[in-house]
């Protein structure tokens, strides 16, 4: 499939700006544990203090992109994350182990698909929207959703794909979040960047970073391929100037 990425963004502790990415991408670190969160001033206060990290996250690299002047008044989005709202799950699952009645408001904002519901109510934007969880190529799942969407007629869709640190009990099983993190992708029709799948037959091997940020390292350093493993599926994306 072929497709343009109009604009990007992104956001992690101490990643902020274009500046701090390139910083990053010259000399690649992980982060140390932060309570850090993205600004996300352009919402109400009331409607702030509803927002996890990871929603924070997502809106404060998605919101600039759907700006009228940058992309269009009604987007369609497609977000992922493996892990989700995995904090507040873990704070539902603590409450219920120590016989707490559990919060409405909590347990409703805890499911996968509650960052998009957020998103539509606040921007008041009723585009189609779909919320993926996908394992660790869950970049290009999403990014094949919205490539679907451009097919279909849409004139751009924004792509966001976000994870936080998992609580610490959760540490034997999840080890590919090295620092909280979101990227925003906004897609238009075009031919610059092509992805294709194809069977992978090399040794399984773990990624020194997620695709996503593997993804920001091709953007930042203009390389024309950049290639993802996971499983028995290799991703190859190449770009044409």
């Amino acid at each position: 499939m072929h497709f343009s990425i109009t604009q990007w963004r992104a956001w992690a502790p101490g990643l902020e700006s274009l500046h701090d990415w390139q910083a990053w991408n010259r000399q690649p670190w992980r982060s140390a544990a932060s309570d850090a969160q993205p600004d996300v001033a352009f919402l109400p206060a009331l409607q702030r203090r509803r927002l996890s990290r990871l929603a924070r996250m997502a809106f404060s690299v998605a919101w600039p992109l759907a700006e009228p002047s940058v992309g269009q008044a009604q987007l369609p989005l497609v977000f992922a994350s493996r892990h989700g709202e995995t904090p507040r799950t873990f704070a539902l699952l603590s409450d219920l182990a120590e016989q707490t009645p559990l919060s409405p408001t909590q347990f409703s904002l805890s499911v996968h698909n509650a960052i998009i519901g957020l998103w539509s109510i606040l921007r008041g934007d009723t585009s189609e929207m779909t919320a993926l969880a996908a394992e660790g190529d869950g970049l290009e799942h999403a990014i094949l959703e919205a490539g679907m969407l451009l097919a279909a007629g849409a004139p751009a869709v924004l792509v966001v794909i976000a994870e936080d640190l998992p609580p610490a009990a959760y540490a034997p099983w999840i080890d590919d979040v090295p620092f909280p993190y979101a990227v925003g992708l906004l897609l238009t029709p075009g031919k610059d960047w092509r992805l294709s799948l194809s069977e992978n037959t090399a040794p399984a091997a773990t990624a020194e970073w997620p695709h996503a940020l593997s993804l920001l390292q091709t953007l930042l350093s203009n390389q024309s391929h950049c290639q993802h493993h996971w499983k028995n599926r290799a991703w190859t994306w190449q770009h044409k100037p």
